[in-house]
């Protein structure tokens, strides 16, 4: 019934295993991947016909994880997985990367791909699994797809690289890397790490590059024995079209990208387009015209040819600037009145609005994973509306793009930020991008860096980021520096790397073309750091250090560490002495399973108040110290005195004065304030107490001298 092939090698120290002709066999193309004993399902399917009017590739990657791979049942009413995650939206979106490039040009037929998570060893994660599967699928398929592409994630540590460390090892990396590409080419880096150089950075990418490639020709020979026949595929030659463009509007176009003015350039730019349509596209007056599809794809191909070529020839920008410039920064920290720490960034026609909020323990992120339930003490979400391009839309909810950009400033930024020890607030960064005209998630990094700053985060440093570009032609090669929307829709790689003085926190890399060399990645990380240190100096200008305190209107949070068993004591029967602290003093109490309390509010003497209450719970009291307490009940040996929280002791009818008492009820009654003196403790552990070692006036100890004057 099964016609099942399979290819299994040793990976990383773990087995690869690529299985195919069992599940999912109506796909074009299905591959079960298994790593260690983590398996996804990894399905591709094509549409024979192409939509009309269609001008762009519509590839569609979904990643999705299912809860019963970890053997969970999902949370909330409805218990079945709902709308992607952080986690998958990313995931996808590091599928979708490198494999698109790898559709032939003029493809427009509709393509999905999904990835499942069918188990997790909560050791191998699946997302590089999923990547290595999808590329199979898409081998096996018949759709023109010129892979395979290998993947790989590269930690490292003390020196060493490590080839896709479990998840348990990544707590330990100082770099979390993950590199696609095919066998002679790098397509798609992602990257968080702690202050590395450009150099570490660089053998990673390339360490990965390296061990990949028996996944590549393990995916190769499971096609030789199980792809399907290959879609018959040939793009359309345009060649004479193009010819009558360039004849038409190549003067208008070459004139529209000399302007130096974002707006002015654009509208040279349609109003060259308008003409050729007009000319020669497909009308009611000219229904033998050219389709304008046809038309929009060949306009776009005489513009990338104008501004690549020229770049090339001149090394000039589209703007004017030199390869390696950086447009006029404008940093401003602080212009938000009531926010915790604000920051204005402006890169030329790009700008971001970051503000940064501190919260309590109470606003940390819960987070439900295949691996479990944690929490999140820092969030940076970045929003992209529409007038930052001077264009109308209906808003929805962050789309992946959004999370995606966010995702990279997130990482860049979290390496410099202080131990929830150190600084123990909740840190939510938001970028509103006003502005944009490339690179706005590498705004939102230096933004970011700046209002983190202004709030009174310490970080250990600031952090910078900046977006490279490329144009590889045969007449040259061109690394630029901050590169333009145009630049980057033209290109051949978008190449953002954010960091500090020290060195790189994230690396961002997706290339578009094959044929990008070790040395010309080299160059353009160098090229990076030049641009980099120039945006930090100008950072530094606004703002170079956190201020000494936390902003005017954020909550201040103090911390203190009680046993762990002294914890049901602060909290109480059903949380009932944490509410009555609360409401008494007004500040927020935080307990955490470790011991440690965090006491926030905006008022000093709420804090102070809420400690020493807490205080009086957990602490024990020390033998010789003097306290102040109330008698509770008095007996015929002696008085029961409330004297720490909620610690009573005795004080022996013998130790009420320094001579011969009747009675206890002769010197105290119920509710009398005394000043009494630890003694001690007896053979069964009960507090001694005395009364006649203090003066009952000043609550200070009677030196012993004067006491044995008295009872002479």
């Amino acid at each position: 019934m099964f016609e099942i092939h399979k290819e299994t090698i040793e990976w990383g120290g773990r087995e690869l295993t690529l299985e195919t002709g069992k599940v999912a066999r109506q796909a074009d193309g299905a591959v079960l991947a298994t790593y260690g004993e983590t398996t996804v399902l990894a399905t591709a399917v094509g549409v024979k016909n192409v939509k009309p009017g269609a001008d762009f590739f519509p590839l569609t990657v979904n990643y999705q994880e299912k809860y019963f791979a970890a053997g969970k049942i999902p949370g909330g009413f409805f218990k079945r997985e709902g709308r992607p995650t952080e986690k998958e939206t990313l995931t996808s979106r590091l599928i979708d990367r490198p494999i698109r490039p790898l559709f032939p040009k003029g493809f427009k037929n509709e393509v999905q791909v999904m990835i499942t998570v069918l188990s997790h060893d909560m050791e191998n994660d699946p997302d590089i699994v999923g990547m290595v599967g999808a590329s199979a699928a898409l081998c096996i398929s018949g759709l023109p797809f010129m892979g395979p592409i290998g993947a790989a994630r590269v930690g490292y540590k003390d020196g060493d690289y490590i080839l896709n460390p479990l998840c348990d090892e990544m707590e330990e990396s100082d770099l979390d890397l993950v590199v696609a590409g095919t066998g002679d080419a790098v397509m798609m880096v992602e990257s968080e790490a702690k202050e590395l150089s450009e150099d570490i950075m660089l053998g990673a990418v390339m360490f990965g590059h390296e061990h990949f490639q028996p996944v590549i020709d393990a995916i190769i020979r499971l096609a030789e024995k199980s792809a399907k026949e290959p879609w018959d595929f040939a793009p359309e030659d345009h060649s004479d079209i193009e010819a009558q463009v360039r004849k038409l509007v190549e003067k208008d176009l070459r004139a529209a990208y000399k302007i130096m003015d974002k707006s002015e350039r654009s509208a040279a730019v349609s109003a060259a387009k308008d003409k050729a349509k007009e000319a020669l596209g497909e009308s009611e007056d000219n229904p033998e015209g050219v389709p304008g599809v046809v038309l929009g794809d060949v306009l776009k191909s005489v513009e990338s040819s104008i501004v690549r070529g020229d770049i090339i020839k001149t090394g000039k920008r589209i703007d004017g600037r030199k390869l390696d410039e950086v447009r006029t920064i404008v940093a401003e920290a602080g212009i938000l009145p009531r926010t915790h720490g604000s920051a204005l960034f402006t890169r030329g026609e790009t700008q971001g609005l970051v503000v940064a909020t501190l919260g309590t323990g109470e606003d940390e992120q819960f987070i439900d994973a295949l691996t479990g339930t944690y929490k999140e003490r820092f969030m940076l979400h970045y929003n992209f509306p529409p007038y930052s391009v001077g264009e109308t839309s209906f808003r929805l909810a962050p789309g992946r793009r959004e999370i995606g950009h966010g995702k990279l400033a997130w990482r860049a930024v979290k390496a410099v930020l202080p131990e929830a020890e150190d600084f123990p607030y909740t840190i939510r960064l938001v970028s509103e991008i006003t502005e944009s005209n490339g690179s706005s998630s590498m705004a939102t990094v230096c933004g970011s860096s700046l209002a983190l700053m202004d709030a009174g985060v310490p970080i250990s440093r600031p952090v910078s980021g900046i977006a490279m570009g490329l144009i590889k032609d045969p007449d040259g090669v061109a690394v630029l520096s901050d590169i333009l929307g145009d630049e980057d829709h033209l290109g051949d790689m978008d190449f953002k790397v954010a960091g500090t003085t020290e060195g790189v926190t994230s690396l961002q890399m997706d290339i578009k073309i094959a044929g990008i060399t070790e040395d010309i990645m080299k160059t353009a990380l160098e090229q990076a750091k030049g641009g980099r240190m120039h945006i930090l100096d100008k950072m530094n200008e606004a703002l170079g250090t956190a201020r000494e305190e936390v902003g005017e209107y954020a909550p201040r949070i103090e911390t203190i560490t009680i046993p762990t068993d002294k914890i049901r004591d602060v909290i109480g029967t059903g949380g009932k002495v944490i509410r009555e602290i609360v409401e008494t003093t007004g500040a927020k109490v935080d307990v955490n399973d470790d011991g440690v309390i965090k006491v926030a509010s905006s008022d000093a003497k709420s804090i102070k108040a809420a400690l020493d209450w807490i205080k009086g719970l957990t602490a024990e009291p020390e033998v010789g110290e003097i306290y102040k307490g109330k008698v509770v009940k008095v007996m015929d040996f002696g008085a029961f005195v409330n004297f720490f929280g909620p610690k009573d002791g005795l004080v022996h009818v013998s130790q009420m004065k320094n001579e011969r008492v009747a009675h206890p009820k002769d010197v105290v009654g119920e509710g009398d304030e005394v000043f009494v003196k630890l003694m001690g403790f007896d053979d069964r552990g009960k507090v001694r107490l005395s009364m006649k070692v203090v003066d009952q006036e000043t609550g200070e100890e009677i030196k012993k001298e004067a006491v044995d004057e008295e009872e002479e």
